[in-house]
């Protein structure tokens, strides 16, 4: 049923955005720390039995250094240097297996997927563990919490520096075309694809479905549904730390990024979806700075538009890149 506020309401909803003054200070830090250390982007062949598409498991250097496993995939026939997608993994989920990423490299473009550090073990099995840089302090399980006391232990700059040298990773590569990288994924890997937005300024496309990491105090106000729930939670019992945990959300929410990212975007939204409110997803969107379109499926919750919404994504990239 529909929960949240009417589509008109919806289509008009720009909230105001908590965005603490140095905000672009700390991500050109964080990345300019990343890019301390080298890249070190390994495409080692990887035997399946596809006999269209290649693969390689990918491995290079993200947040400090530290080694992201991937998947890099590209269609055996092809000529001259191709786009590429770069796709973010929702919450949970890992790399899984080459089977599980098919469409794009049969779409006739290049494929990036990007493992999620310390994620994997949920729906989906994953490689990459996350290395934290120092004791976080006490979380509730998950992600959502860990090291949420302070923005430079927050989970969420590591996955997102993590995100940037993926597409750095993507664009060493000599089959892909550099000018045609476009970032892509579904509820935490929407997240993620607002982020690297935000931080990229020359992608080619931002293709963000159902979005989660995005005005996450209305979100915990609005619905119980995790991983929201997990902030929810850590409040609850961390009373004294209420205004802390949103001050670090704030360096981390989509709506921050998107008002800075300016590549063609397309998002998606289920009017019914309570894992990430309709309102959440609009409250980015009506702030992103670029040229956008969205996509509204009203009888959908978090599964957004599944295929139909793939069919939309490739529609999108092939005027784009026509």
């Amino acid at each position: 049923m529909i929960f949240d506020l009417p589509l008109e309401e919806l289509q008009k909803y720009l909230p105001a955005r908590t965005e603490p003054d140095d905000f672009d200070d700390f991500w050109s830090k964080t990345l300019a720390d990343a890019h301390r250390y080298p890249l070190e982007a390994v495409f080692e062949p990887f035997k399946t039995a596809m006999k269209l598409i290649e693969v390689y498991d990918l491995t290079f250097r993200g947040f400090g250094g530290q080694p992201i496993k991937g998947w890099f995939m590209l269609p055996r026939d092809r000529s001259g240097s191709l786009p590429c997608l770069v796709e973010f993994i929702g919450y949970g989920g890992g790399r899984g297996d080459p089977l599980d990423w098919l469409m794009w490299p049969n779409v006739g473009y290049a494929l990036l997927v990007m493992d999620v550090r310390g994620q994997g073990s949920s729906w989906r099995t994953g490689d990459t563990p996350d290395f934290e840089v120092e004791p976080g302090n006490p979380q509730y399980p998950g992600f959502m919490t860990r090291g949420i006391l302070h923005p430079d232990t927050y989970y969420y700059r590591r996955v997102y520096t993590d995100a940037v040298r993926a597409v750095e990773a993507a664009r060493t590569h000599p089959a892909v075309d550099i000018r045609r990288i476009a970032v892509t994924g579904g509820s935490q890997g929407g997240g993620i694809t607002l982020a690297a937005a935000g931080l990229i300024p020359d992608l080619a496309a931002a293709l963000p479905d159902v979005p989660f990491l995005c005005h996450f105090r209305r979100a915990t106000e609005i619905v119980d549904t995790y991983p929201y729930q997990e902030l929810s939670n850590y409040c609850q019992l961390h009373r004294d730390k209420i205004e802390t945990v949103f001050n670090t959300l704030s360096y981390f929410d989509g709506m921050n990024f998107a008002a800075r990212a300016k590549s063609p975007a397309l998002f998606s939204v289920g009017l019914m979806d309570k894992t990430c409110p309709p309102s959440t997803v609009f409250g980015a969107y009506n702030h992103y700075a670029g040229t956008k379109q969205i996509k509204i499926w009203p009888y959908n919750y978090h599964e957004g538009g599944e295929t139909f919404q793939s069919l939309e994504k490739i529609n999108f990239l092939a005027k784009l890149w026509s």
